[in-house]
């Protein structure tokens, strides 16, 4: 259940053991405070305690689709809002494996794990501009914007290594927002 990284210009890894790794981006989004929006997911699946629901927006990139705009297009989808504004992304593709209980799943879809692409967001919006219902079938029932160091406890162990590098990597950021040191407009 190792993390890989690659180079940001490499393509996503190759298939493992026959499988290929989903292509997915996922999305640090940040208040005027440096706090993350976390989402509540709404379904529970074997294996996942209620405290491991929570996770940062994250979804597919469609075919043809640059991984860039399929994060503004999954910030829309699952957050109800394209009130953002790019800050940075994340040097290169962060990689998990899927456990045996989410492979012998059909959420698993047949690939072995996702690999994804990370950009760091400022929200520019009002929290109650955000509408989880905007798409359906929604992905969160609840959110709250946490400090980043909360991050990683909240989700499932299996993402917790991707968790704890975007974290790592854009505390920066989160520091900067804290302390007013990042202009609007301005990117890291």
């Amino acid at each position: 259940m190792a993390q890989r990284q690659a180079a940001a210009t490499d393509a996503p890894p190759p298939p493992k053991d026959g499988l290929a790794y989903r292509p997915c981006v996922g999305i640090l989004l940040l208040d005027a405070e440096g706090r993350a929006f976390t989402g509540r997911r709404i379904a529970t699946e074997a294996g996942v305690l209620p405290p491991q629901r929570w996770q940062l927006p994250q979804g597919g990139i469609d075919a043809g689709e640059a991984p860039r705009a399929a994060a503004f297009r999954e910030l829309k989808e699952e957050v109800g809002t394209g009130a953002a504004e790019l800050l940075g992304e994340y040097p290169g593709w962060l990689t998990y494996d899927f456990p045996d209980w989410v492979l012998a799943h059909s959420r698993s879809r047949g690939y072995r794990g996702q690999t994804q692409r990370w950009f760091a967001m400022r929200f520019l919006g009002r929290p109650e501009e955000i509408d989880l219902a905007a798409h359906e079938p929604p992905e969160f029932d609840a959110f709250l914007f946490r400090p980043l160091a909360e991050l990683p406890g909240l989700v499932v162990p299996f993402k917790r290594p991707v968790y704890e590098a975007v974290t790592a990597h854009f505390a920066p950021l989160a520091e900067a927002l804290a302390h007013g040191r990042l202009a609007t407009g301005a990117r890291a």
